[in-house]
């Protein structure tokens, strides 16, 4: 770890003062408080910070967006060909991450060495119905591979069934078995009641998981508005939220993190940061 000196903190700060000005956003003409760079929380990270809390705008513009989204691509008939491209997609626009499956970690890790582009797989997919112990050591295997980032699915049943010990202990496994890599726990929100939501929010957010995601994609729905909106409501400020199936336009990802989203999973990415509404100037 490097060595925090008076001349490096005046640097951060003067940073986050001078990326943190009020400016008119390109959407909706009104003021905002622009967030602090990513470059600058790097630098929070890289001398010891484990989170970085920002308020998140309201409306950001493509350039921004793009790095709140996992450009993702789970098909079970994904070809090597269509892994480069992603890849190359998520360099070229600047992603959060590929999120891919499990097989192709390495692979994408190869291909994103060097980057700022991180490499997000999935644990239990789709169905979440593995036993906890396997999707444990799933987490270690991809990470030994390179994975930085796994979204796990919770195991829905036990949740129905009311077995919450069943349902902590899964993502514990997880979370214990990932270290400090981050964590999202899928919750298949279109099959759950609103008290499930809920229920599965808390015990993500008491298992230490960093992040609690709608869906898979796989399923009967995608994210929803009043999903995400509720799921910030329950998780606070301190854990992500990543709305993720059925998010196509900027327009859309725009009212999820308006609904408190601070991650956006699609495969429809560039989609998303090169068309649609783009208010004064394209950006």
């Amino acid at each position: 770890m490097s060595t925090i000196t008076p001349e490096i903190i005046d640097n951060i700060i003067s940073q986050v003062i001078a990326d943190s000005s009020i400016t008119e956003c390109p959407t909706c003409s009104k003021n905002h408080l622009r967030p602090f760079s990513y470059d600058a929380a790097n630098d929070l990270v890289s001398f010891g910070a484990s989170r970085v809390g920002v308020v998140a705008p309201t409306c950001p513009p493509k350039y921004e967006m793009a790095r709140w989204i996992d450009h993702t691509l789970l098909k079970p008939d994904v070809t090597r060909d269509e892994i480069e491209t992603i890849c190359a997609e998520a360099k070229e626009n600047n992603f959060a991450s590929v999120c891919v499956n499990p097989t192709w970690v390495n692979h994408s890790y190869k291909l994103l060495r060097g980057t700022d582009v991180k490499v997000c797989t999935v644990i239990g997919f789709p169905l979440g119905a593995t036993l906890p112990e396997v999707k444990a050591t799933e987490a270690r295997q991809v990470i030994n591979h390179g994975a930085q980032e796994v979204d796990m699915v919770i195991n829905i049943g036990a949740l129905k069934s009311g077995d919450l010990s069943l349902v902590e202990h899964d993502i514990r496994s997880v979370v214990r078995a990932a270290g400090r890599k981050i964590v999202k726990v899928i919750l298949e929100t279109c099959l759950l009641t609103d008290e499930e939501k809920v229920t599965a929010c808390t015990i993500a957010k008491k298992a230490g998981a960093d992040f609690v995601k709608t869906s898979t994609g796989f399923s009967t729905g995608g994210a929803t508005v009043t999903d995400v909106a509720l799921m910030r409501k329950v998780v606070g400020a301190s854990m992500g939220v990543k709305a993720s199936g059925g998010v196509r336009s900027y327009d859309e990802a725009c009212k999820m993190v308006e609904a408190g989203a601070t991650r956006i999973g699609a495969s429809a990415s560039v989609e998303i940061v090169t068309t649609g509404k783009a208010g004064k100037g394209d950006y």
